[in-house]
């Protein structure tokens, strides 16, 4: 969690203008360096993991989470949270790490490509396809 509140802040280019830190969260994928137009949450989420020793997925697909460490029976603080995106049968998804609760409907994650940026934002509950932790 420490890696990743450093982050807070970190933007997507301005101008068409690519980010080096973003591009940077991709090198802790098996994708390589990628442009901040490429979906990036999992490869922030790898890039945290990496930093601070952790295993990673190396995957740049925030489902990819959903096979890492085991499922946490509640949130905990830091545990990587794994949001649907689109339909239910899409395979497409968001990924974050976990700071809390916005009343019983929402949860706060952290996380990146989140509006273009790093940051805090909250998602519904109803979103979350699982909670993991090592």
């Amino acid at each position: 969690m420490t890696i990743a509140r450093a982050e807070i802040g970190q933007k997507e280019g301005q101008s068409g203008a690519s980010n080096p830190r973003i591009e940077e969260y991709f090198t802790a994928t098996d994708l390589g360096r990628r442009p901040d137009s490429v979906p990036w949450c999992s490869a922030f989420v790898n890039f945290c993991m990496l930093a601070s020793g952790m295993p990673r997925t190396r995957s740049g697909l925030a489902r990819s989470w959903l096979a890492w460490g085991t499922e946490a029976p509640d949130f905990e603080l830091g545990c990587v949270v794994i949001l649907q995106r689109g339909r239910a049968d899409s395979s497409a998804g968001h990924v974050g790490f976990y700071v809390g609760a916005d009343g019983g409907s929402f949860v706060r994650l952290l996380g990146g490509n989140q509006h273009d940026e790093v940051n805090i934002s909250n998602f519904p509950r109803a979103r979350v396809l699982g909670k993991r932790v090592i």
